[in-house]
């Protein structure tokens, strides 16, 4: 005790002697300890993780050293609360990088991140602190422990164990210099993809190379050109902009010139990420080699529900088998349709969006012009939120008065329907040059006790939205539907915590179980009950006709085959990237991607055209040889649902058991055990061939 007040001493004079005014090292005024983003400046950062990364060690220190006999308390306890500062620095600054960066932010990151892994390092490599984890460990079953006290003490040894506690001095030194340099790499590669996405613009200054494209979104490109001071209409990489064009523009070669930016983003030039890639997969293969394993995907899955390299492949090779005849029908079904209606020559990728929406059209007349105007953002919003109320019991209050990171962000007070704060809700919609690509979930704060206060969760979810205009509000597509239904399941996940420890609540379960709780929340989109409660046209009130969410619920499986297949090749890249056994220094990365891609060929291969140089969620994401888990995911999502459709999509009773026995438990059960106390089974295999009706 007497050391650990010596650290707490220490630390504190440490602070104080950093800066009296750095808002990230002193507590928040905010209602409810909220992130002082209205007083935070670029220029905060670095010298606050200075003073929590000396202050945490001062507190692993202590742990280390504590002449008393190690308990759960004084070690694994202590190791949970330690570093609690950094933690929240971290959460804050790692999130804005993300979604607000800039140059100086970026540098930052490059500056910090080397001080972070030595930190993380010094940590688990620290031989005193793991005597002392390993002590408690091995007296495990003479202790009274609860359940999640129990998880704890078993994932801190593992965790330990599995980042080179074991090795020796010379071994631990090696491993610390992989994982800084791995650190850097990746920064690298997702600071790479966010400038090539930048750095391509189309603008179009002659409207007939406009042919084709609905109004919404040549407002839309009129919008973005004029907010970068051009004429005429401008087009960029962001998913708003680049998808639309691809459905509707009747201009083929503006068609194949988008499409090629797209997808050799970062391949070659100043954003080269080929290189990095290779660096990447070596520095990975040499941590996995040295912590005893053969591959980094061997190495990766342990920590799964999946657990082996084994068990993904044949996963992966059985539903590809079940599911390319139904691609190899989709994609023959959309090219007889294009030479029926004049297309000649060879359909390429870049006329598969083109012919597709033209023939979905035809065949359930249904298009995102059509939809849109009954999809308004605010309504939707309105609905997403009163889905949760629904089935939660939970309410959500806009706060204006607390601060937020940019003027498009919202914030939200989240209560329950006691009246009990759970959450503060962060919605982050539109995009801009300072926002990575795509749409996510991520926490500023997590769950948490500590001495008996409850912490409750800081939540955030990002997308990339159509802006509204001068002329309309922020009108999405259905798919954009199913997205901010997705990311609100995550955030579900985290604001229906329960727990003590933060590093088992929310969402840190097994990354092969994290999509569940978010790929269920896509199937209300296709339940019409739901539908008609919030769909009405934005213009004049009228609810959107039976007729269109028919022809929704019938389009559910439209190019289902084809979907399935692009995202096994995600999958299956990501796997023997991450199972390759040596990295050879002339490795071709783009003929090594296309190689597998093209085992199960849809559409013509293009040179140099190939996602893995900008595939983030595995180079510099958490999705490394766990790409796998979103078609994992959804088998459990489509057995689970089937629960609510057998007793009722608003069944108060069922969701309160999927709060309860898995939204809740976060990863203090282990994700099988979670299932089965839902389901009362074990997941059904065919369950997703029968959603998708290929079975």
């Amino acid at each position: 005790m007497k050391n650990l007040m010596g650290a707490t001493l220490i630390a504190v004079a440490l602070i104080t002697s950093c800066t009296m005014k750095n808002p990230l090292l002193v507590s928040s005024e905010a209602p409810y300890g909220a992130p002082a983003f209205d007083k935070i400046k670029t220029g905060h950062y670095k010298p606050a993780f200075e003073a929590a990364i000396a202050e945490g060690k001062e507190e692993i220190k202590a742990i280390a050293e504590n002449p008393d006999e190690p308990t759960f308390a004084n070690t694994i306890e202590a190791l949970e609360r330690a570093g609690g500062r950094l933690e929240s620095i971290s959460n804050i600054f790692f999130n804005l990088n993300e979604c607000c960066t800039s140059p100086e932010m970026q540098q930052t990151a490059e500056d910090v991140s080397p001080m972070l892994t030595e930190y993380s390092v010094s940590i688990l490599l620290n031989p005193d602190l793991f005597k002392r984890v390993k002590t408690v460990y091995e007296q495990r079953e003479g202790m009274d422990l609860t359940p999640e006290q129990r998880k704890l003490l078993d994932e801190t040894y593992r965790s330990f164990e599995r980042n080179g506690a074991n090795l020796s001095d010379e071994q631990k030194d090696e491993y610390s210099k992989l994982s800084e340099a791995l650190s850097l790499a990746t920064l690298k590669f997702g600071r790479n993809v966010l400038s090539a996405s930048n750095a391509f613009v189309m603008n179009l200054t002659d409207d007939a190379d406009l042919e084709g494209l609905p109004d919404f979104v040549k407002d839309m490109a009129a919008a973005e050109a004029k907010s970068r001071g051009q004429e005429g209409w401008t087009f960029t990489l962001d998913q708003p902009s680049y998808s639309p064009f691809m459905k509707y523009s009747s201009n083929r070669a503006l068609r194949e010139k988008l499409w090629r930016a797209y997808n050799t983003k970062s391949v070659g030039g100043e954003f080269d990420n080929i290189p990095t890639i290779k660096e990447i997969l070596n520095l990975r293969l040499k941590i996995a080699n040295l912590l005893g394993y053969e591959t980094y995907a061997d190495y990766s899955l342990v920590e799964t529900m999946a657990r082996s390299r084994r068990t993904v492949d044949d996963f992966l090779a059985n539903l590809r088998e079940k599911a390319y005849p139904f691609a190899i029908r989709d994609v023959d079904e959309i090219r007889k349709y294009a030479n029926v209606n004049g297309f000649e020559g060879e359909l390429m990728p870049w006329d598969f969006s083109y012919w597709s929406e033209k023939y979905r059209d035809e065949m359930y007349s249904l298009n995102d012009e059509l939809l849109k105007p009954y999809f308004r953002l605010d309504s939707v919003q309105a609905a997403v939120f009163g889905l949760a109320n629904t089935l939660y019991g939970l309410t959500f209050t806009e706060r204006k008065d607390i601060p937020v990171y940019h003027p498009d962000v919202k914030v939200f007070e989240v209560k329950d329907e006691n009246g009990r704060f759970m959450a503060l809700l962060y919605m982050d919609y539109f995009p801009r040059e300072s926002k990575r690509g795509g749409a996510w979930m991520t926490e500023f704060r997590g769950m948490s006790v500590r001495d008996g206060v409850e912490e409750r969760p800081f939540v955030s979810v990002v997308t990339n939205f159509t802006k509204p205009t001068a002329d309309e509000p922020s009108l999405i597509t259905f798919d954009e539907l199913t997205t901010i239904l997705h990311e609100f399941g995550h955030a579900l996940h985290g604001m229906l915590a329960e727990g003590t420890y933060h590093s088992l609540t929310g969402t840190n379960v097994d990354r092969d179980f994290v999509e569940l709780p978010s790929q269920i929340m896509e199937n209300w989109a296709y339940e019409p009950e739901y539908l008609k409660t919030f769909a009405k046209h934005y213009k004049t009130g009228e609810a959107i006709p039976q007729e269109y969410i028919d022809r929704i619920v019938e389009a559910r499986n439209f190019l289902a085959g084809y979907a399935c297949i692009r995202q096994l090749n995600y999958g299956t890249v990501d796997m023997e990237w991450h199972s390759l056994k040596s990295i050879p220094e002339n490795l071709d990365v783009i003929a090594f991607e296309q190689e597998i891609v093209n085992r199960t060929p849809m559409m013509p291969s293009v040179d140099s055209a190939v996602f893995s140089p900008a595939f983030n969620h595995i180079f510099s994401g958490g999705y490394s040889a766990g790409y796998y888990s979103y078609k994992w995911a959804e088998v459990l999502e489509a057995d689970a649902f089937s629960l609510f459709k057998e007793r009722g999509i608003f069944n108060r009773e069922v969701a309160g058991e999927f709060r309860d026995k898995l939204l809740s438990k976060g990863g203090t059960v282990d994700a099988d055990v979670l299932f089965r106390d839902f389901m009362g089974r074990d997941p059904e295999p065919d369950a997703l061939l029968v959603k998708m009706g290929m079975k």
